[in-house]
């Protein structure tokens, strides 16, 4: 693995850190792919129980995506890419925390709602606030597993007023399993918790909360359609050029 992506394991943990804290641990498409090679080894490993994923720095989980990747990409076939992991992630027979400490949006929510747990600090704030950043949209996928995790009501308001929603409310619907001020003494308990439970017990329920649709929900059979004319319209165009000059997206 990469200085980006840092990887330890001790026995059957194994811990993943997000290392760009001066990009707010943003995700390049390097780092994917490694994060998907993981999940490779990881699918067939008997002995792992356990994955945690955290960001470095303090700041965030993760901001997203680095959105400079979508320009030497056909944006809507690196979605698809992504997707295909974050399903991969899902499929994991370990159980999967995210650990988060800080912001936690865009990819790196997508990557959170994906795992099975999650911890947070109170400072910590979760969204998809797309709307007023890039003008692109989420993959159906995406925004259902959003919805399974947060809730209706949450994920309307993440997307559709593009505001984030503090780590108190997220778990107050069932999306957090715990807000505390010692992540590390808070993901340790919980862990500890994890490690003398049955492994086939683990495996046999998280076969059966995948079997429902294979993967996570599936999308419908036009969102392939949307995506492209999302992603080829004039509002991710300006969202890209706006967020590559740092300035405000003037959006039509």
């Amino acid at each position: 693995m990469s200085a980006e992506l840092l990887v330890r394991r001790e026995g059957a943990v194994v811990e993943v850190t997000f290392n760009r804290p001066e990009r707010h641990n943003a995700f390049t498409r390097a780092m994917y792919e490694q994060i998907r090679a993981m999940c490779e080894e990881l699918a067939t490993d008997r002995d792992a129980k356990v994955l945690v994923l955290r960001g470095a720095g303090g700041r965030a989980f993760a901001a997203g995506n680095e959105i400079t990747d979508f320009l030497e990409a056909d944006a809507v076939e690196y979605e698809n890419w992504i997707r295909e992991l974050l399903d991969a992630l899902y499929a994991l027979p370990q159980v999967t925390v995210a650990a988060v400490d800080g912001v936690c949006v865009g990819g790196g929510l997508a990557v959170a709602t994906h795992c099975d747990l999650r911890v947070a600090t109170a400072h910590s704030r979760f969204g998809y606030p797309i709307a007023r950043t890039l003008g692109n949209a989420l993959a159906a996928p995406i925004v259902y597993r959003c919805r399974a995790v947060f809730g209706e009501s949450l994920t309307r308001e993440m997307l559709l007023g593009a505001r984030l929603v503090t780590a108190d409310r997220a778990f107050a619907v069932g999306a957090l399993t715990a807000v505390t001020d010692d992540l590390d003494a808070e993901l340790n308990a919980l862990v500890e918790g994890i490690l003398p439970l049955s492994s086939v017990t683990i495996r046999a329920t998280k076969r059966q909360l995948l079997a429902r649709s294979g993967s996570v929900d599936a999308a419908p059979s036009w969102d392939h359609d949307l995506m492209r004319e999302v992603y080829t319209g004039p509002d991710f165009a300006e969202g890209v050029r706006a967020f590559v000059a740092k300035e405000r997206p003037a959006f039509r």
